[in-house]
């Protein structure tokens, strides 16, 4: 996997700011930072930090990690996830905000990144990284999250789904080529090449959302197409009922329904994501 060349954009001045006397901000060697003596997570999945790799290669360390200085080293506070994962994609140095020597207020770190995720200038990947930072940091649900920075969760978990995307998808959006709602829309599929194939086509040709729409349902609802003696188009119910499942658990949801019953397939990420579903349906 090569490495992504330089640091993050704009974006992380902007995910969360702070005083840079030159302590406050910088690109810290990998190798000067120390795991946190006191985080209580020893496995990390590989195939999630693999993922997470990908999309940093591609897009860039969208968020940064936190640290305090410790003689000629640095301990971490928050962010181990992602710099095992800037490890793999073959980065030497992750931007971090040096927090001062005595700093074990975690509150004051949540509530700077909570305040910084309501600016205006994020794009939609860079917000869905500071939501996922305070989750995976901080221990915040989507509906904690929510509250705190004055938003429905359904806004909050279709944000976060922009994650799911493949890297190459995710890029796009990154660089602004690719706007948030025609990223949504591509959620539904499950093919990652296809998926790819209609950003590019949403790009060269401007495609409106509606035609994104319209090119998922066809490749994910064949039957809806098929001729006649084939099965009927789907329930508007089911399709709602669908939508409102996948909106609680921040994933795509598919209802397979017939006279005696049916199925729910729920779409995960990886094993991470897999735990975060059945945490919020248990």
């Amino acid at each position: 996997m090569a490495a992504r060349k330089g640091g993050l954009g704009r974006g992380l001045d902007s995910l969360l700011p702070v005083d840079r006397p030159q302590a406050g901000f910088g690109n810290i060697p990998l190798d000067h930072i120390e795991p946190n003596p006191q985080q209580p997570r020893e496995r990390f999945d590989e195939e999630s930090l693999e993922s997470l790799a990908e999309s940093i290669t591609a897009v860039g360390v969208l968020q940064p990690v936190v640290v305090r200085p410790t003689g000629d080293t640095y301990v971490l506070i928050a962010g181990e996830r992602r710099c095992r994962a800037a490890r793999l994609a073959g980065l030497e140095e992750i931007p971090a905000v040096i927090k001062p020597e005595d700093t074990d207020d975690t509150t004051s770190l949540t509530d700077a990144l909570i305040e910084n995720v309501q600016r205006e200038d994020l794009s939609p990947l860079e917000e869905a990284a500071g939501y996922r930072q305070l989750m995976e940091d901080f221990g915040l649900t989507h509906e904690m999250v929510a509250q705190r920075v004055g938003k429905s969760r359904s806004a909050i978990s279709n944000t976060l789904r922009l994650l799911q995307l493949p890297a190459a998808v995710q890029a796009l959006v990154g660089e602004g080529e690719l706007a948030a709602g025609h990223a949504r829309a591509l959620l539904g599929l499950e093919d990652q090449a296809y998926a790819l194939h209609i950003a590019q086509r949403v790009v060269a040709e401007g495609w409106s959302v509606r035609q994104v729409e319209d090119a998922v349902r066809k490749r994910s609802a064949p039957e809806a197409i098929a001729p006649r003696g084939a099965k009927l188009p789907r329930p508007a119910a089911i399709i709602e009922l669908e939508d409102r499942l996948g909106e609680k658990l921040g994933t795509a949801v598919k209802i397979d329904h017939g006279k005696r019953g049916g199925k729910v397939q729920i779409r995960y990420g990886s094993l991470d994501d897999l735990e975060r579903i059945y945490k919020l349906l248990s």
